[in-house]
């Protein structure tokens, strides 16, 4: 059993209770909170917590709550899944204060990384200098082209937008996204978001 607690916020009970099931049974020890506002009633009284709050959900949505934890004071370390199309809102999160996020569908073995990262930002709140100092070292590494592709991905873009908007081809696009997540070492497109944030990279 872990020494924190996972906090689930989602609308769909079926989900809510998958999850739950889920993590409970890899050695986590769970929560589960039918609403944003059940959560932030809740919140104050969280010590040594995970959350993990859907990003749709009716009259507050992940993006909203993140923003009231933070009006609050309220340091929680959170994943926020999203469905595929709402990476602009995700990034939104991730600027909110979420350490991460993950698109849907996904592996159990995604989200059960992605609570254990999260659970070191529990010791560790923020990356540390010598972390971001990496990753600017990456980002320098780019073209001119690259770091314009790459501003649009961490927009949310799809590549045609991309494609339409720097006057090039959907397939030249795909190569530089692809030089990209290779010279800046990202495992995924959240990993790629994450660091161009931490870096103060990407779209205002």
């Amino acid at each position: 059993m872990t020494d924190y607690t996972v906090h689930i916020v989602d609308d769909e009970e079926a989900v809510r209770k998958s999850l739950a099931f889920m993590l409970t049974m890899n050695g986590f020890a769970v929560k589960i909170h039918q609403s944003a506002e059940a959560f932030l009633a809740f919140a104050p009284d969280v010590r040594n917590g995970v959350l993990v709050t859907d990003l749709r959900m009716p009259d507050m949505s992940g993006v909203d709550l993140l923003r009231n934890l933070g009006d609050r004071k309220i340091k929680i370390p959170s994943i926020v899944i999203t469905g595929h199309g709402d990476v602009p809102m995700a990034v939104e999160a991730m600027k909110a204060g979420a350490v991460d996020f993950i698109e849907k569908p996904f592996d159990d073995s995604v989200i059960i990384e992605a609570i254990e990262r999260a659970s070191a930002h529990l010791v560790v709140p923020d990356a540390d200098a010598d972390e971001v100092n990496d990753i600017q070292a990456r980002l320098e590494t780019l073209s001119e082209r690259e770091r314009q592709v790459l501003s649009a991905v961490v927009a949310g873009l799809p590549n045609k937008s991309i494609a339409y908007d720097l006057d090039i081809s959907p397939r030249t696009v795909e190569v530089h996204r692809a030089n990209v997540m290779a010279k800046m070492k990202a495992k995924s497109l959240p990993h790629l978001v994450r660091m161009a944030l931490a870096a103060g990279f990407g779209p205002s």
